[in-house]
């Protein structure tokens, strides 16, 4: 990975969208919720006053809108602080 997070920003991959049909109606992409977990993919290396406690390989969950939405070489990721992330799991 080119992607190296400064501070303590984290970059995850987020987990794929749940495929779900109600009564046999498939509900499009664009009406599906965006996945509130996924794995770490790099971290940056913390600041003096917060240290890094992520690590990559780690499943998170993060809040609906944390993150700065990126996509590098066709891959959706998200770039957030490490306080956006709720739990790891």
């Amino acid at each position: 990975m080119s992607i190296k997070p400064l501070a303590d920003r984290v970059l995850v991959k987020p987990a794929a969208a749940e495929e779900k049909t109600i009564g046999g109606i498939i509900i499009p992409d664009s009406a599906k919720e965006k996945p509130l977990r996924g794995e770490v993919i790099a971290t940056g290396n913390g600041t003096k006053d917060e240290e890094m406690v992520l690590q990559s390989g780690d499943q998170v969950l993060y809040g609906k809108y944390a993150g700065t939405e990126i996509e590098w070489e066709g891959t959706q990721f998200l770039i957030m602080r490490q306080s956006d992330v709720l739990a790891i799991i």
